[in-house]
């Protein structure tokens, strides 16, 4: 059974109730208990934090021993070397995801310095994105 990580950066617990027009009105954790409940042969662990360590750490502790991270690490992953860099580290391959268009929002927001550690980038198909990253590692 494979095991796959989505890993939520800052703010991202507010989904739901946080500019519903551009990140919709459904809370993560019930978004993913409708990932788990599609994708039953898979070990879908999820994990949330809005510090950047935390983060880091959740990557070294998994980025050996699991199929994949589906990753979006929200602001940080316009500012985070050090994001980067445990992506880097690991063995574990990465998927990046934006639930917004990264590219039609203010312009600080263009770049990401995960991107070039990840398979792939998807952004702005809302929570599709996490759907679509995790059918990449079927």
């Amino acid at each position: 059974m494979k095991k796959i990580l989505i890993l939520n950066g800052p703010n991202l617990n507010l989904l739901g109730t946080r500019e519903p027009t551009v990140y919709g009105n459904q809370s993560f954790e019930d978004y993913f208990k409708g990932l788990k409940n599609e994708f039953p042969k898979i070990q879908l662990h999820y994990y949330q934090s809005n510090h950047e360590g935390d983060l880091i750490d959740k990557i070294h502790e998994v980025g050996f021993t699991f199929d994949g991270i589906i990753v979006n690490a929200g602001g940080y992953s316009h500012t985070s070397i050090a994001l980067a860099d445990a992506l880097s580290a690991v063995t574990t391959p990465a998927v990046e995801v934006h639930i917004s268009n990264i590219y039609t929002r203010e312009p600080y927001r263009h770049h990401s310095y995960l991107t070039d550690r990840c398979k792939g980038m998807i952004s702005g198909l809302g929570l599709k994105g996490y759907e679509l990253a995790l059918r990449y590692f079927l």
